[in-house]
């Protein structure tokens, strides 16, 4: 299993540090200097009031001053760019990184895209749709496309751009089988190993597998905190994701974990009980961890962070 980092930019980085887009690629940077398998950043929504930097444009920064570590967005959402825009963007970032991409895309939550004025209805529908689009856009094949909820002719030609792998963040049972009928794999948030093992690699696989795909990637997300107190720290990741918790694709992975909050499936312990909790992931069948490493209030703050990024840079799984 490969371990990887979410980098999400400090929101307010202290004196001295980056600031702007410096320091929403900073993280990029330092991954790739602790040898990470991947980058990964997330395509944060206009609406919370959060630092919303395009994540592909970002990427494409990041591949200039990076050497060798892949680079993936986690997750652009599909309802927010036409699917040929979104081919032009990701194929031009992959050739800025020399093929280092890889292209996470997502439908995200009914509230998110309710709030941009869109539809919610039937989002397996829609990503079925705009990845018929969108995969063959990305391989420079014309496409020509009338659907109920897209309707497109074009081609986008970027001469010498390979098109960058595609997963899809896909937890429920018609989101698996179009990811893995149609795209490299999945990426997932809030899903522990139970809900992984016996519900999302078991459908995600035998989907791959009907439509004569190889075995698919499967790539799970979650916090990590190094502390020799877990307790405190997990009721701190609850609170702080609550709302997480609240939507229903994450409550519904959550329920099939058996967890009451999200606080539960974090990965949090001292050293041999983070590495212990990861390699269970590895035994199920996770491809790659992507960790994102987090201070709570029980912590040393910055301290914890650099400490917990520190001791997974040094595992091998």
């Amino acid at each position: 299993m490969r371990l990887s980092v979410m980098s999400v930019p400090d929101p307010g980085p202290a004196a001295g540090a980056p600031h702007g887009l410096d320091a929403a690629i900073e993280p990029v940077i330092a991954a790739d200097r602790s040898g990470f398998h991947r980058a990964w950043m997330p395509q944060l929504p206009p609406m919370t009031g959060m630092a919303s930097w395009d994540v592909l444009t970002a990427l494409a920064v990041a591949a200039g001053r990076t050497s060798r570590i892949g680079l993936g967005t986690g997750v652009v959402v599909a309802y927010t760019q036409h699917p040929l825009a979104l081919a032009r963007q990701a194929l031009t970032t992959n050739a800025a990184a020399a093929g280092r991409l890889t292209l996470g895309i997502g439908v995200s939550h009914p509230f998110m895209v309710e709030a941009l004025g869109y539809s919610y209805e039937r989002p397996a529908a829609f990503l079925r749709e705009y990845l018929g689009v969108l995969i063959p856009a990305l391989a420079g094949e014309p496409v020509e496309h009338h659907g109920p909820r897209i309707t497109t002719t074009g081609q986008v030609t970027i001469p010498g751009a390979s098109a960058p792998p595609v997963v899809t963040a896909a937890l429920g049972p018609q989101m698996l089988d179009l990811a893995g009928e149609l795209t490299d794999g999945t990426i997932t948030s809030w899903a522990g190993p139970k809900a992984l093992e016996k519900h999302i690699i078991p459908r995600l696989s035998r989907a791959a597998a009907r439509a004569g795909r190889p075995a698919p990637q499967v790539i799970a997300g979650l916090p990590v905190v190094l502390t020799d107190d877990p307790r405190p720290a997990r009721d701190a990741l609850a609170a702080a994701f609550e709302i997480a918790g609240q939507a229903p694709a994450y409550r519904a992975v959550l329920d099939k974990e058996g967890a009451a909050g999200i606080g539960e499936v974090c990965v949090v312990g001292d050293e041999a009980a983070v590495e212990k909790q990861l390699r269970r992931f590895a035994d199920i069948g996770v491809t790659e961890f992507v960790a994102s490493p987090k201070e709570v209030p029980s912590s040393d703050g910055a301290a914890t962070v650099a400490k917990t990024t520190e001791f997974l840079a040094s595992l091998r799984l």
